[in-house]
């Protein structure tokens, strides 16, 4: 009783901090004059529900994959019922090397496979880089760096032995700015984060490795997300949150970038903590049988999310392929699969052509990325940096070498260093104050986030404490730092070696200090940032979720105190997301105003380039910067709402987030979505739309080929068994059997009661195409470029500089937003010089999702096609015929 007590006060604590926060509408997540005028939004009327779809989609070898599936069934019909278990299940946390390893085939001289995070770089080793986070890649709006940051990590996780990197993230997208995990991911624009995580998973994949487009989906927060974690922030819940959501806004939206993942040919999809409609993201058929392999015709494979498997027999017939890290929870040695996955196979109840069909899919991205050229021997180990340790870490077995310490970064710094730059968003820029020249009289840096981290770079785990400047932000999505250039650093070898006197103070709370140093500067450089993670981390009272949209380490105390005092001060932004910036923009002392977001390992030469002006800022914002946190909206689940049940959240907003929702409320944002300043500036005319002639929208028809049966299985037990004199690593997934009786080896009470197989989960025959399918991304006829748009864009200043020039489009239906991102290119352009912004419009950016036909249609609507700098500032425009 005396833990429960504790958990009820943690429990009052949240409450009380949610109201002293301002923060979400409980027990709701959308505020409630921001609900969609769309009435099915949300599905809000009774209990969600997931509809069922079965049987589980089997690769076809669409697309691309020809070749790809032509090897992989050869290689899987070779293999035995042991084998093809052994490649679908993970060996267990901790047993091998990388964070998640399956099973080997020996026999085939098949290693096994390495899963290792992260989306910005390898986690968990050393000399690897540290890469700028994604939404740094969303500001810099620029296809051929997204690329470059794809196949830069790509090459480290390749020569680190790694075969799968588990990035890129469009789950969350990022439907609430509170949200821990958005900026592992880009953008709160499904279109935006689509192309750029296109281009990021043909980089990672063009270097050799399979890339992983997650978490699948609707994993839009951190708290609740699973329930077993909630207990250890005094929680008690049964189950994991639910994702509430309808399907016009599923398709929309959410999905949108996923089919460009799929259509760029992603290797593997991670499925989600959270449940979608009351079903969970790991056995939902309707969001992985449905949705992903019959509608985007996903020929990769699904992997479990670390402990998002929920079931054996059910995940497997939903569409799940591969589970990870292979025990139900970390070192306890049981598994949904392995041996149990052996014995439903022999009992019929998974039928053999699935576990083909999970190992050719598997085996079909392996080949789809020539894995059989690239390969290298693992050179690393994620459970410590030792030289000599256990292979087995959990187990303690296996001494020998297990990090090489072999350095991965080549050249990647300065690629970072132009990513970090290149995002870098100019917000305010009064009278001229940037660029610096260097030879300012007296340079002073004031915030904790201008200095290291006292413990070092990589002192707290995960970079799970917001010590020192935030250049990465917590949770598995991290990598360890070679090093990190911090801004008092570069900034006071700028000043030094220009012959000017530089100072800082790094103590945010030294007040006295603070004002004495304020009145002898020229000009005032203050850094503050804002963190977030993932949520089994807990940072100051933030469980991987931001509690509010402030500042954090008393930072608007500090830009306060140092603006009083200095009518030239400089804000520079370390930030997650967005942040409440109270009158900053209004403030005649604060001159100008950057945004650098989470720029990695060289966080301060970054950001150094920007203000004394090697580089010209061309970025823009990929979310909004409101006034009010109510402003957006939507918000966050903080205190569970459905008794000990899942907690409910329902998407009632529908399609309005981020700037969606500030055109549709009628609020003026203090900086909008796409804005971002330069040190030159641009003027758009000459907006020409070219109609092309297409042939009419064509549903995809006929039928699938029936399931294929690659070799035969024996379905005698005594051939499984655990091979004589073999010596089993402790806690270790094997997929053998511990006896001939399969109901006593599976040791389940359910074990062969009726209805446990939902209806048609086990028929292999041909089965019907949806519509909206036919090929990798969805109907092929989607992508049809229907429209070709021309401007002309000019610098009217006196320097170089970039223009992100923006392609928006009404749909102009009465469920619609005002304006949806299409397309955008980033332009650079000499001064009193002219470039050519060209753009193409595609079927599928003037469709909407017809929840009745279960296909995109091209309403009667009127369609307007806008061309400016920001969502905000749309100079051009003109009607589509």
């Amino acid at each position: 009783m005396q833990w429960l007590a504790g958990a009820l006060l943690v429990l009052a604590n949240l409450v009380d901090g949610q109201d002293s926060n301002n923060t979400a509408p409980f027990p709701n997540a959308t505020y409630s004059n921001a609900t969609s005028p769309d009435p099915s939004a949300g599905q809000s009327s009774g209990p969600a529900f997931s509809p069922p779809y079965y049987p589980s989609p089997w690769g076809s070898g669409s697309g691309n994959w020809t070749s790809a599936y032509e090897k992989a069934r050869a290689f899987v019909s070779q293999l035995t019922l042991l084998e093809k278990v052994n490649l679908t299940t993970g060996v267990g946390w901790e047993s091998e090397r990388c964070v998640g390893q399956t099973g080997s085939i020996p026999r085939l001289g098949f290693r096994s496979l390495c899963l290792q995070d992260s989306p910005l770089g390898v986690r968990d080793t050393d000399y690897n880089s540290a890469f700028p986070a994604g939404v740094n890649v969303a500001a810099t709006f620029d296809r051929g760096l997204a690329f470059a940051r794809g196949q830069a990590m790509g090459q480290e996780h390749r020569d680190k032995g790694v075969d799968v990197q588990l990035g890129p993230v469009a789950g969350p997208l990022g439907r609430s700015p509170e949200g821990g995990r958005g900026w592992e991911g880009f953008s709160p624009d499904p279109a935006l984060t689509g192309i750029l995580m296109a281009q990021t998973i043909q980089g990672i994949q063009g270097a050799g490795v399979i890339a992983c487009a997650k978490h699948f989906i609707l994993n839009e927060q951190e708290h609740f997300r699973q329930a077993p974690e909630e207990v250890g922030h005094g929680i008690l819940i049964n189950d994991s949150l639910s994702s509430n959501i309808d399907d016009t806004t599923l398709h929309e939206t959410y999905m949108w970038p996923f089919a460009d993942a799929v259509r760029a040919g992603v290797g593997s999809v991670m499925c989600s903590y959270n449940q979608i409609n009351n079903s969970y993201g790991c056995q939902n058929s309707q969001t992985l049988n449905k949705l992903l392999k019959a509608e985007l015709d996903f020929q990769g494979f699904v992997m479990s999310d670390w402990q998002a498997q929920h079931s054996g027999v059910g995940s497997a017939l939903a569409g799940m392929d591969m589970s990870m890290p292979g025990d139900v929870l970390f070192n306890t040695g049981t598994t949904f699969w392995g041996t149990n996955l052996t014995v439903a196979v022999l009992n019929g109840t998974v039928p053999q052509w699935r576990l083909d069909d999970m190992a050719t899919r598997i085996m079909a991205a392996w080949y789809y990325v020539e894995r059989d050229q690239n390969q290298v021997p693992i050179n690393f180990d994620s459970w410590t940096l030792d030289t000599f340790g256990n292979q087995h870490y959990f187990a303690k077995e296996g001494y020998g070498l297990i990090n090489e310490h072999v350095d991965v970064r080549a050249e990647h710094s300065s690629l970072i260093r132009q990513i970090g730059s290149a995002s870098t968003v100019l917000l305010k820029n009064n009278n001229g104050a940037l660029p610096l020249t260097g030879k300012e009289k007296f340079t002073a840096v004031f915030g904790n986030d201008a200095g290291g981290n006292p413990l070092g770079p990589n002192g707290c785990s995960d970079r799970g404490c917001d010590n020192g400047t935030l250049a990465m932000a917590w949770g598995s999505g991290t990598a360890n730092f070679p090093y990190l250039v911090t801004p008092e650093t570069a900034i006071q070898n700028e000043v030094v070696g220009n012959g000017g006197v530089f100072q800082s103070i790094t103590d945010n709370y030294a007040a006295s200090q603070i004002a004495s140093l304020a009145t002898q500067a020229s000009v005032a450089i203050v850094f503050v940032n804002a963190d977030s993670g993932e949520g089994f981390i807990n940072v100051d009272g933030n469980i991987g979720d931001r509690n509010n949209l402030t500042l954090w380490q008393g930072g608007d105390v500090l830009v306060q105190n140092v603006s009083a005092l200095c009518n030239n001060t400089i804000v520079v932004l370390h930030t997650v997301g967005p942040v409440l910036l109270s009158n900053y923009s209004d403030n005649p002392n604060i001159t100008a105003i950057l945004w650098a977001g989470i720029p990695g390992e060289q966080s301060g030469n970054s950001i150094a380039d920007v203000l004394y002006g090697r580089v010209n800022p061309g970025a823009k914002l990929p979310f909004t910067f409101g006034a009010a946190r109510e402003d957006y909206g939507t918000d966050l689940l903080y205190v569970p709402n459905n008794g000990d049940g899942a907690p409910q959240v329902s998407f009632s907003e529908g399609n309005f987030i981020d700037y969606r929702a500030f055109d549709r409320a009628g609020l003026t944002p203090v900086y909008e979505f796409g804005f971002g300043l330069s040190y030159t500036t641009f003027s758009y005319s000459s907006l020409q739309v070219t109609k092309l002639n297409v042939s009419a929208y064509t549903p995809t028809t006929g039928m699938t080929s029936a399931a294929p049966f690659l070799g035969n299985i024996s379905n005698g037990t005594s051939q499984y068994q655990y091979p004589s004199n073999f010596s089993a690593v402790p806690f270790y997934i094997y997929p053998y059997l511990n006896g001939t009786d399969l109901q006593s080896v599976a040791n389940e009470i359910d074990y062969g009661l009726p209805g446990f197989v939902p209806a048609g989960s086990q028929d292999g025959s041909p089965q019907p195409r949806l519509a909206a399918g036919g090929a990798p991304g969805g109907n092929p006829e989607l992508y049809d470029v229907l429209y070709q748009v021309r401007a002309t864009i000019t610098n009217t200043g006196s320097v170089a500089g970039e223009e992100v020039v923006q392609l928006y489009i009404s749909l102009g239906g009465p469920y619609d937003p005002k304006l949806v991102l299409r397309n955008f290119e980033r332009l650079s352009i000499q001064p009193n010089g002219s470039a050519t912004f060209t753009a193409d419009i595609m079927r599928r950016d003037i469709s909407n999702w017809d929840t009745n036909a279960q296909n995109w249609v091209v309403s009667s609507s009127p369609k307007t096609v806008y061309v400016g700098s920001s969502s905000r500032n749309l100079p051009l425009s003109a009607a589509l015929s």
